[in-house]
């Protein structure tokens, strides 16, 4: 057999488990589906005035991981939508932007391994936004836990006695903090230790499969979101989400004023609430 044969018979082979896996995993995550999220049927109708309202109010807002996927779409939509007055994002380089909507930005540039040194970056925000992640492919098991764990709860025990009252946590479907699986379970137990600092908000989402085009992409990534987008084409709102929709929806959330301190939104709230605002 040639070499080219070879070559395209595995990758057959390959294409095969693949798709048989994205398979499984659909049907998994269907059967455990998520449950009614609450209707936010008047979100649209009163988004302008709760932005205004909000507005005057003057506060302040941080971001953590402003570079990544999720973060840069949060950071175009708070600018858009102008409800803070002062934005700052804290991360471990300076980011250059072209756009003369971003130059009023404030950027505090912090070393993660040794955030108490930066404890006044944290200082003065009223709500502050977490986007930051890694996986375990690009730091290791050990790199993974440090990023999603340790830099992310020092982060709010840094936050919290700055002042913030309020904080959004993007997670991930499925955290567990008792979950025998990594990911899952450093996403459940930092859910939870940042739920023990007392914030008097604590919004957690929990988005599935980010449907978005990295630009780092790795082959399986990229099938398995072309594999949640066909799903989604045809009504499917909890596997999977586009990343615009969490952006958008971290965004309203915080304009809304829940009864309890501590709220989980599963994909399809996201979903529901990332459109309902986008109308």
């Amino acid at each position: 057999m040639s070499v080219m044969k070879l070559l395209g018979v595995t990758l057959g082979k390959a294409t095969l488990i693949l798709t048989v896996a994205f398979v499984v995993i659909a049907v998994v995550l269907n059967y455990f589906d998520d449950p009614d999220p609450v209707k936010y049927t008047s979100m649209a109708e009163d988004v302008k005035t709760l932005e205004e309202n909000f507005r005057q109010q003057n506060k302040s807002c941080f971001v953590l991981g402003a570079s990544g996927e999720t973060g840069r779409l949060l950071l175009q939509e708070l600018l858009e939508c102008n409800i803070f007055s002062k934005i700052t994002l804290i991360g471990r380089r300076l980011l250059t932007f072209e756009d003369k909507a971003y130059e009023n930005l404030a950027q505090e540039v912090v070393d993660f391994e040794k955030l108490d040194d930066h404890a006044a970056a944290f200082q003065g925000h009223d709500v502050g936004y977490c986007c930051l992640g890694t996986t375990r492919a690009k730091a290791g098991a050990e790199g993974f836990v440090r990023v999603d764990h340790d830099y992310v709860l020092k982060s709010a025990e840094l936050a919290k006695s700055g002042g913030c009252t309020q904080f959004h946590l993007e997670s991930s479907r499925g955290a567990d903090k008792n979950s025998n699986f990594l990911y899952l379970q450093v996403k459940g137990q930092v859910e939870a230790d940042i739920e023990a600092l007392g914030f008097d908000r604590y919004a957690i989402y929990r988005p599935g499969v980010l449907l978005v085009d990295r630009q780092e992409s790795r082959p399986g990534e990229w099938m398995a979101r072309k594999f949640f987008s066909a799903l989604s084409a045809v009504g499917s709102t909890s596997m999977s989400i586009p990343i615009q929709v969490v952006a958008k929806a971290m965004v309203s959330n915080t304009l809304l004023q829940p009864e309890q301190k501590t709220e989980i939104l599963e994909n399809k709230a996201i979903a529901q609430l990332g459109k309902s605002a986008g109308k």
